[in-house]
């Protein structure tokens, strides 16, 4: 039997998704609690690997099982077990066909982004910081330039090992006020870093180091080394990915809720 299920977790308390030979990962503390439930190893699959002090509101995994428990199981159950940082959402049968990571069709991400002067020590490693106001035209402006099915290697890691840095991207929306910024991208797949490089260059035509069409223009000349260094990891959320309506899942793509920015 397959099952699909969706988890939040804050990325402070991990060393990323992935497992890890320390069993750091959020991946490691997930499959040893469903191995406690299901009473042998279980393996997931995920929509998409999270760096180190990334969070999620709505990881999407699924595995396989041979145990027989209700749904309630998957999610009470293995709450019970997992540490305070990450928990399930919701769990529930799948087709054998259905796949986290290859049957999504989209994925989506957040990052806020506080901006005034002083760092802020209530929100420390859950949102990102610069220390001055930004122009939230300029950087829509850029970012728009974004839109379409690129070749985003000028904001692709050097470690990245995706086949191919085409990717499409739907148009980012950007949201400001006085306190911060929230950026909002979708896309059919992301890139190693690529949200938060894109972000770090954002923030440089925010601030008036760059003009918005300086964004166009990295992205023509697929050159990494020409582009604003990688932003943190702090303020970035998996928020989701899309799936056909045939898998029959709840919703798969969240919100991220925090608190008003003081």
């Amino acid at each position: 039997m397959r099952i699909a299920l969706a988890l939040e977790y804050d990325g402070t308390a991990f060393c990323g998704w992935q497992s890890q030979p320390s069993a750091c990962g959020v991946q490691d503390a997930l499959e040893r609690a469903l191995a406690q439930i299901a009473a042998h190893p279980v393996g997931v699959n995920a929509a998409g690997r999270t760096d180190a002090g990334v969070h999620a509101v709505s990881q999407v995994v699924h595995f396989d099982t041979t145990a027989a428990r209700p749904p309630s199981a998957w999610v009470r159950g293995v709450n019970a077990l997992l540490p305070p940082a990450a928990a399930v959402l919701w769990a529930q049968p799948v087709p054998d066909d259905f796949h986290a990571r290859f049957a999504a069709v989209a994925r989506h991400y957040t990052y806020v982004l506080a901006t005034r002067a002083e760092r802020p020590a209530l929100f420390a490693g859950h949102v990102g910081w610069y220390h001055h106001s930004l122009d939230v035209a300029a950087m829509r402006d850029g970012a728009a330039l974004l839109a379409g099915t690129h070749d985003f290697s000028a904001f692709r890691a050097a470690e990245c090992q995706a086949k191919s840095p085409v990717k499409a991207l739907a148009p980012p929306a950007i949201d400001g006020d006085a306190q911060g910024v929230r950026f909002h991208f979708s896309a059919n797949a992301f890139l190693h870093h690529m949200v938060r490089n894109i972000v770090g260059s954002l923030v440089y035509v925010g601030a008036g180091r760059q003009p918005p069409a300086w964004i166009g223009a990295l992205l023509d000349g697929r050159d990494r080394t020409r582009a604003a260094p990688t932003f943190a990891a702090a303020g970035l959320y998996l928020a989701g990915a899309d799936y056909e309506r045939r898998f029959g899942l709840p919703a798969t793509r969240r919100q991220v809720v925090l608190p008003a920015l003081p």
